[in-house]
């Protein structure tokens, strides 16, 4: 008792939706919604997303959130609270975030070189060069310098603990973030150019591309990949099946209202995902067509800086303000996993927090030492089950991404939904007086509909296509 009753805590509701949201609005609504969105037919798969979020992440969610302020602890040990011999799905839900968090940061240090590029006012020169991003990452040094920057940051944040780390630079870093994609979303949409062929586009033009459903060769299978497509993408933008929100609803206080927390973290996260794509993709159809949205996870660092080049020196202004805004998305996701690995091992061992940012911080940045490597002296190709071919960096985010988080979530959606009972949660979730409306469509989605879609989601990453 004494242990929970001294557990930091945000200050209150406001702190922990920033926070959560913070972790929920990372690099993968920045660069990866607006590709799926831009491929997958537009307005089709807003729609699908959408309808998934309120529903298929919707239940996650809460859950997760609710497993953590249940228990008071952390992901390692907070399933083994609810039952004994499911406390092993702790360990998955540790390992996830120690394999992400390292190549997340090598990512950060990516980040922060296409920012540094701008800042010095050389982005439009320097950044649209032929092989320059893969100069950049095959090097030997470069990464592992700027890695090492970002990590440091990182570090600093959860070493200042819960209230005075997390909360205190989640209050400054998302509205500022909230205000940068606004002020981006305007800019693209009253942009327009004219190609070589004659062809002019407009920022408008862009929108439609975004928004209208393209129903053009959508066939049942064709659909199928659109919605899970939609579901993937819901595991970043959530931040479900990381342990993170396990963790932070471990610090949540009992007087919250947990729904409308989670509610409004589900429509920040939404709108994020959503302005996202509003800012990407018209900017890239304007200047590049349909073509330049098929660049996938180069369109952060390859074909924007192109866009941002056709702009002349305002294209540098807005290039630094585009990537300090993914550095601080990049930021929060990066703060939260490794908050979820320290109260993890606080939890379970008993040590303190400074011992424990200190030892298991260390231990990432090894992990993040040897992905950069991979770029260079431990280069290797590796194909993947479904057929793609890929570096240390994409093994790791396939073994995360594609196998270890679909597996914990069905795995929670049994424990909670079949062995548990979900009763216990749905008190949990209706302390401070929550109606939680959703309670009939929580239980059948976390009984049965999510794990069929989680178990066909994780069937894909063994299917080549």
């Amino acid at each position: 008792m004494t242990k929970k009753q001294n557990r930091n805590s945000f200050s209150g509701s406001l702190g922990f939706v920033l926070a959560a949201a913070g972790s929920a609005v990372g690099l993968g609504n920045i660069w990866r919604f607006p590709f799926l969105a831009a491929r997958d037919g537009g307005g089709v798969f807003l729609i699908t997303y959408i309808v998934l979020a309120v529903t298929f992440g919707f239940t996650l969610l809460i859950t997760e959130v609710a497993i953590g302020r249940r228990s008071q602890q952390g992901p390692l040990t907070a399933y083994g609270y609810f039952h004994k011999k499911w406390a092993w799905l702790g360990i998955l839900s540790f390992v996830i975030p120690c394999i992400i968090h390292p190549y997340y940061c090598v990512i950060g240090g990516w980040v922060l070189k296409y920012f540094f590029t701008y800042i010095t006012a050389q982005g439009s020169a320097v950044a649209t060069e032929d092989g320059f991003f893969t100069d950049f990452i095959t090097s030997q040094w470069q990464p592992i310098i700027l890695m090492t920057l970002f990590t440091s940051i990182c570090f600093y944040i959860v070493y200042r603990g819960v209230e005075k780390g997390i909360e205190k630079y989640s209050r400054i870093i998302m509205p500022a973030l909230f205000l940068m994609v606004v002020f981006i979303c305007g800019y693209s949409l009253f942009i327009s150019h004219t190609d070589a062929n004659g062809i002019t586009r407009t920022g408008l033009d862009g929108v439609a591309v975004y928004f209208l459903p393209d129903f053009e060769g959508i066939t049942l299978r064709r659909y199928l990949m659109i919605a899970l497509d939609a579901m993937g993408q819901l595991f970043y933008s959530l931040s479900i099946a990381m342990g993170i929100m396990v963790a932070f609803g471990s610090y949540m206080k009992k007087s919250v209202n947990l729904g409308q927390a989670i509610d409004r973290i589900e429509i920040f996260d939404t709108l994020i995902a959503v302005l996202a794509g509003l800012m990407i993709i018209p900017a890239v159809y304007v200047f590049m067509g349909t073509e330049g949205m098929s660049a996938g996870p180069g369109l952060m660092f390859i074909a924007l800086p192109k866009v941002f080049e056709s702009l002349g020196f305002f294209g540098i202004i807005l290039g630094t303000v585009f990537f300090l805004m993914v550095l601080f998305a990049a930021l929060t996701s990066a703060v939260s996993m490794l908050e979820a690995i320290v109260t993890s091992v606080k939890d379970k061992f008993g040590w303190s927090r400074k011992k424990s940012v200190v030892i298991m911080s260390a231990v990432a940045y090894v992990g993040s030492v040897i992905v950069c490597l991979g770029y260079n002296r431990l280069y290797f190709e590796y194909t993947l089950p479904n057929g793609a071919v890929g570096q240390m960096l994409d093994v790791f985010d396939y073994v995360s991404n594609n196998v270890l988080m679909p597996i914990l979530a069905i795995l929670t959606c049994i424990l909670i939904g079949w062995v548990v009972g979900p009763d216990l949660l749905v008190g949990e979730m209706r302390l401070n007086g929550y109606k939680f409306w959703r309670k009939g469509m929580y239980i059948v989605m976390l009984k049965y509909i999510v794990p069929v879609l989680l178990s066909i989601l994780l069937i894909t990453a063994f299917i080549q296509f």
